[in-house]
């Protein structure tokens, strides 16, 4: 029996290269300008240890959580009836063409007149920004599912609801899955420079009034969770359902 192999995965490398590279290029700074790692991190736990840390988080994540939600809700309609219909298709595909192109922090102004400052314009923000490349790659999924598949169940006797969850939904839930990944990239991205605009909490708040201050390090720490939750939603969710459900199709 041949024993197992180890191979070492590089990627866990990249980290402590960036904090010596951070480090290195820090201490020819002063620290008001470029701060050291650790003094970014006393930071942190200065906020954390305030209570406020954890407010700007649950602020963040609840603005997400509502844009996000409703932009998957609304991209499964979308991308479904884009990708069964070709007359909805052609309707739609200008629509998409044209919101693609527009910088979703563009509406931020607009959705604060209609909203006010706060919860509701930043969520509206965050569904244009996710929505519709969400709906574009889930109308490419379940576009490619087999014509001979829909044929044999129509031959069976199923009716349009029930092709609907037994044939392409499951076909196309790597295209799901696929769309999940780009729209929460986008959301989060929407979500950030929407709060660095016109809110009054959250972490873009954070990173946006540590600029106005001159506090580097309370600059530094909103850009570090702002990556940091976004590589954690990446690697420990995405990434591992799309491994999933790429290989559940090929078998």
């Amino acid at each position: 029996m041949r024993a197992p192999t180890f191979t070492p995965s590089w990627s866990w490398a990249a980290l402590p290269a960036l904090l010596l590279l951070w480090s290195a290029a820090a201490s020819r700074f002063p620290a008001y300008i470029l701060p050291q790692p650790w003094e970014v991190a006393q930071e942190g736990w200065r906020w954390l240890d305030s209570g406020k840390l954890g407010q700007q988080l649950l602020a963040s994540l609840l603005e997400e959580l509502g844009g996000f939600g409703a932009a998957v809700a609304a991209a499964l309609l979308l991308g479904t009836a884009a990708g069964v219909s070709a007359k909805f298709r052609d309707f739609i595909t200008p629509l998409n063409s044209l919101f693609m192109a527009i910088p979703p922090i563009a509406w931020a102004p607009l959705t604060m007149i209609v909203f006010g400052l706060g919860y509701l314009s930043i969520v509206a923000v965050i569904f244009i920004a996710a929505v519709f490349p969400m709906a574009l790659t889930i109308q490419e999924g379940v576009q490619a599912i087999r014509g001979g598949d829909v044929r044999a169940a129509r031959i069976l006797g199923a009716g349009p609801l029930q092709l609907l969850l037994h044939v392409y939904f499951p076909a196309s839930l790597p295209a799901l899955t696929a769309a999940l990944r780009v729209g929460f990239s986008q959301a989060w991205r929407a979500l950030v420079a929407a709060e660095m605009i016109g809110a009054s909490r959250g972490i873009g708040w954070m990173v946006s009034m540590g600029g106005q201050v001159g506090n580097a390090s309370q600059v530094l720490l909103g850009i570090v969770l702002i990556g940091g939750i976004a590589w954690l939603a990446e690697s420990l969710l995405f990434r591992r359902m799309e491994r999933h459900y790429q290989s559940w199709r090929k078998s």
